[in-house]
């Protein structure tokens, strides 16, 4: 039977996990896979794998249990797996330098991810009352009146406004954060959320961390929503 990888983490760590229970509908007991100075947390594999509410929260619980013991891991992402365990140690091997080194540099560390989104009614009002050209477009326009021209120019006025809005608010926050953290990982953008990112913080500063984006999130008040989620496994810089 092949086996499912959950993370990688120091031999010197020997997690709890016998109240938590692995990926699958049979719910698989959890085990560990040792090879020289790396443990990884493993479990058998399902047939057939899918990434449902239940399984994702099993595959989450394993990361936030060695996290909760302070341990530094490397959580892998859903769905990994290996032929059986004798695969598991040949890849703790081959890759032992690497492995040990970025459990080195994730040693006391955390992931913050960041999300930001704007009212798009408060937003569209804020462009018009600063734009003369928007304003004067959207008078133009207003009632389906204007050219073609005129509401297309309208259109793409608005898109670049808001863009650039968004890009300089986007460049206020990780600026504002970034003396927090230790490192950064930008995310894609939504159609919710024109900000992803995640940061790496010492476990010692996650105070000073969070209370600078809670400094933020007063600043901008309710018309920009700060959704800061944390602390997690670092999994933007595995």
């Amino acid at each position: 039977m092949s086996v499912y990888v959950y993370a990688i983490t120091s031999s010197e760590c020997h997690p709890q996990l016998d109240d938590l229970h692995g990926v699958g509908e049979e719910a698989p007991p959890l085990r560990t896979v040792t090879e020289g100075a790396l443990r990884a947390v493993v479990s058998d594999a399902p047939e057939d794998l899918r990434a449902k509410r239940r399984d994702l929260s099993a595959h989450h619980e394993v990361q936030e249990r060695l996290l909760s013991e302070r341990a530094a891991v490397l959580p892998m992402r859903f769905g990994l797996t290996a032929a059986d365990d004798d695969a598991v140690r040949a890849a703790l091997s081959e890759h032992a330098e690497l492995y040990s080194e970025r459990l080195a540099e994730l040693e006391g560390r955390v992931e913050f991810n960041l999300k930001a989104s704007e009212d798009e009614g408060v937003l569209l009002r804020q462009v018009i009352e600063e734009s003369d050209e928007v304003r004067r477009l959207n008078e133009a326009t207003r009632g389906g009146g204007g050219t073609y021209e005129e509401r297309l120019a309208l259109g793409e006025l608005v898109a670049q406004e808001v863009g650039a809005r968004q890009d300089s608010l986007t460049a206020e926050v990780t600026e504002a954060l970034r003396p927090c953290a230790s490192a950064e990982s930008a995310g894609g953008a939504t159609s919710e959320y024109f900000l992803n990112v995640s940061f790496l913080v010492d476990q010692g500063r996650v105070r000073e961390f969070t209370s600078a984006a809670e400094k933020l999130a007063e600043r901008y008040g309710p018309d920009v929503e700060l959704r800061l989620r944390g602390p997690l496994p670092p999994y933007s810089f595995v």
